[in-house]
């Protein structure tokens, strides 16, 4: 299978495909020139933008769960303050020769801590039970949300985009991206402020009783930051290749499963799985080593956390032993009174805490990194251009006037018109909608500098069949991509009802072109749902005669509910010739004045195809109709054929006319009838 590599804006360097690094040295060379390029753009951008979302919707909400993380946060941070109390009341004294107090004081007085103790854990719970479920609430919202912004936006983009990105890269944003989100706002983003508000409370603590010990601390905790930096910045690069690398495999699975029957046809399993094999061990080998990374990192920083409990138990010793002076900020506050055994007691408590915070930041550093990843490319499909329309005609109800012409109406009457306002004179006018299409010197390239239409020019009158041969890329396809403004041409002028199709609203454009395609796509729903499609307020008596002009209906009976079938996985339970009968009954129902027949019989068999070109005879009556068909003979009683060779038409003329030049169309028919 072919697979297509995609450029991950803010992941990876702009054509980098981590499937072909095995060198380390080159992947840091890639990633140092991808933090070049993008040193401009913010760190915090990403996150920005998703505090946002947090913001708009959900602002009290998570005001209230800051809150709630600072109490509760504060109040766990107090518990190795109680502890200090504890133990200068009743272990400080008994060192030192004296008796607890008097009696039931020192009981009492022990109740007291107990009871302030279990007063901090139970707030501590209580408000972390609360953010919990405020936190879970908010990230839905949020990613419910997001969701819903993205299949918007992507309603909005142009067909380019989608001929660009696989379709699995697309839904492994939908997926494994968005799922990143979740894991940062409902457990990451908590976390970082709880560790954050933590960290700030047992500093003040130790300043408060301690220097000494606190630059101990410090000073490891700076150890525990280098090694949080290079262990945790190498697993957080590779958790980013690594989502990129899923992105890869997705696609490349939904593209295999499309195409099975191809892979299958053309014996391609043992290419297939090589090609799966790559980017699979491209995914094995950028997972392996984040995680490896990631589980190095917190072994290492519980043992350095050890290491500084033991410093300050043997310092804080040495310091009751030797009889150290100790200072702290509490000293200069009179009546302040804390025993050195004490606040080394408490000490180790709040070295523990404080090493458990900087291990939990640390874990959360690989969240982080995959929820930036993810957030790119969510915000990269945000931020893609939307489908430009410039348009300023509209497609409205219409009505017969006295003389003959049109007037806007309120009610359908059938009739529809062109509502077309001139701002320089301050006037609209009404032309009726009737299906005249011209093409005047059209030039056209997806790719800029790679002209694949040239020099166009054809004319298409109401009630005209217009045929289009030649042999595949010659640009037929093309040329009805246009006429739907899928996509705008280079040079030139394509006029609708002598109105210049640029400046007709694009949905109104569409809504007046029926188009029946080669690749048929039918969404989950039933038959009729999907016959409706094509005009949404159809009866059901017009969804049935629509089914009967494509021949549709007698096979629809035959099923069991009918009309009411329900079809799943692009009508999977169907024939691919009844799924194109479905599509064209669809077409029929839109009841449009322009019809663009893209092979539409292609995957019908001859006798099914004249059972069918009866119905579509009546469907095209009247209409103007663009067909495009590898059987020369649906094309035989076309108005007029044109033969496209290379984005240019080098013949037209009638049937006859083109078999009396003995030209292309000549050797294309009699050869077609050779071979059958």
């Amino acid at each position: 299978m072919p697979s297509f590599n995609n450029k991950q804006t803010g992941v990876v360097p702009d054509g980098f495909d981590p499937a072909g690094i095995n060198d380390h040295k080159e992947l840091k060379r890639l990633l140092r020139e991808h933090k070049k390029q993008h040193k401009s753009e913010p760190k915090t951008k990403v996150f920005r933008r998703i505090l946002g979302y947090i913001f708009k919707y959900y602002k009290a909400r998570f005001i209230l769960v800051i809150c709630s993380i600072i109490i509760g946060s504060v109040g766990t941070a107090m518990i190795p303050v109680i502890l200090m109390m504890l133990t200068n009341t009743y272990i400080e004294p008994a060192v030192g020769g004296s008796t607890l107090g008097g009696a039931g004081t020192g009981v009492m007085s022990l109740w007291t801590f107990l009871v302030l103790a279990a007063a901090l854990y139970m707030v501590a719970v209580a408000f972390s039970t609360t953010y919990n479920v405020l936190m879970a609430r908010i990230g839905q919202g949020v990613l419910y949300r997001i969701r819903r912004d993205m299949f918007v936006k992507m309603q909005s983009l142009p067909i380019s985009y989608f001929d660009r990105h696989l379709s699995g890269d697309i839904m492994s944003v939908y997926t494994n991206d968005v799922d990143a989100l979740r894991q940062f706002i409902c457990q990451t983003l908590p976390q970082l402020i709880i560790s954050a508000v933590t960290l700030t409370a047992l500093l003040v603590i130790m300043l408060v009783y301690s220097l000494w010990l606190l630059l101990i601390v410090l000073g490891v905790v700076g150890i525990m930051i280098l090694v949080v930096t290079k262990v945790g910045g190498a697993s957080s690069r590779y958790f980013i290749l690594q989502q990129t690398a899923l992105g890869n495999v997705d696609g490349y699975i939904e593209e295999s499963m499309h195409g099975q029957k191809v892979i299958k046809v053309f014996c391609h399993e043992e290419e297939a799985k090589k090609d799966f094999d790559a980017k699979n061990e491209t995914l094995c080998r950028h997972a392996t080593a984040a995680n490896k990374y990631a589980n190095i990192l917190m072994p290492v920083l519980q043992n350095i956390g050890n290491i500084l409990y033991v410093v300050i138990a043997i310092v804080g010793s040495l310091m009751i032993v030797l009889g150290g002076s100790n200072v702290g900020l509490g000293y200069a506050i009179p009546g302040f009174d804390m025993g050195l055994i004490a606040v080394v007691v408490g000490f180790l408590s709040i070295a523990k805490s404080f090493t458990q915070q900087i291990g939990a930041i640390s874990q959360q550093i690989n969240f982080v990194a995959m929820a930036k990843a993810g957030g790119n490319r969510i915000f990269a499909i945000m931020d893609e251009a939307p489908e430009e329309d410039n348009g300023y005609v509209e497609l409205v109800w219409a009505k017969r006037t006295a003389d003959g012409g049109v007037e806007p109406s309120d009610v359908y009457t059938g009739l529809w018109a062109w509502k077309h306002p001139h701002k320089a004179e301050g006037t609209v006018t009404y032309a009726e909608l009737k299906g005249d299409i011209e093409m005047h010197d059209v030039d056209f390239a997806y790719v800029p500098g790679k002209t694949v239409l040239h020099d166009i020019t054809l004319y298409a009158k109401p009630g005209q069949k217009v045929a289009f041969v030649g042999a595949t890329g010659a640009g037929k396809t093309t040329i009805t991509n246009l006429i739907n403004r899928f996509y705008d041409i280079e040079d030139g002028k394509i006029r609708y009802d002598g109105i210049n199709i640029n400046k007709i609203k694009k949905p109104d454009l569409r809504r007046s072109l029926g188009i029946v395609l080669q690749d048929t796509n039918l969404f989950t729903g039933t038959i009729k749902d999907n016959i409706r499609y094509g005009k949404l307020d159809a009866t059901d008596e017009e969804v049935i005669e629509a089914a009967k002009l494509a021949n549709a209906h007698d096979f629809i009976m035959r099923l069991p509910d009918g009309y009411d079938t329900m079809l799943e996985s692009d009508g999977v339970n169907l024939s691919q010739g009844q799924r194109q009968l479905l599509s064209i009954a669809r077409t029929a129902c839109e009841n449009a004045p322009v019809i663009i027949l893209d092979e539409a019989t292609s995957s019908i068999d001859t006798r099914t195809e004249r059972l069918v070109q009866n119905g579509m005879d009546k469907l095209m009556a009247g209409r103007t109709v663009f067909v495009i068909a590898h059987r020369l003979s649906t094309v035989r009683n076309s108005d007029v054929i044109m033969v496209l060779d290379h984005g240019r038409i080098i013949e037209r003329g009638t049937h006859e006319q083109l078999l009396e030049q003995q030209g292309t169309y000549y050797r294309l028919y009699t050869g077609a009838f050779e071979l059958e």
